[in-house]
């Protein structure tokens, strides 16, 4: 496990350059926090990263949002937090989007735990005071 201090907004760019050096190689990364932790606003900086051509946003009511990379490639952008019944998620095909091969990054993940892959990366946020977030990465085996 890896976990630091970003002290202000203004440093979450290196924050996202250091979650991906540390979980470039896994496809799903959950990222958990509580509501304004800054879950969201960490993937738009690692989308921006990553060269996503897209706007980055919020899926809460679309659940599931959908990048395009210069590369061809795609980003799978999820937010379960209005998921009622876990089921709901094999009904969109979240198994699918899971096993591409292509990057997911999945806020909520914690109303779908039955769904996750073995392997995963999680990157927790934690509000300290003010701008201040605590980051932890670790690769989870469940």
């Amino acid at each position: 496990m890896k976990s630091w201090e970003c002290k202000q907004l203004d440093e979450i760019s290196k924050s996202a350059e250091l979650i991906l050096d540390l979980c470039r190689d896994y496809t799903v990364w959950v990222f958990k926090g509580e509501m304004g932790a800054g879950k969201t606003t960490l993937i738009k900086e690692i989308c921006s990263l990553l060269a996503v051509e897209d706007p980055v946003s919020s899926p809460t009511f679309s659940i599931v949002n959908e990048y395009d990379i210069k590369n061809g490639k795609i980003i799978y952008h999820f937010d379960f937090y209005r998921i009622e019944d876990p089921m709901e998620a094999v009904e969109i095909g979240v198994e699918e989007y899971f096993y591409s091969g292509n990057y997911c990054f999945v806020e909520w993940a914690e109303k779908i735990p039955g769904f996750l892959p073995e392997t995963f990366a999680l990157i927790e946020i934690e509000k300290g005071t003010e701008e201040t977030r605590y980051i932890r990465v670790k690769i989870s085996h469940q």
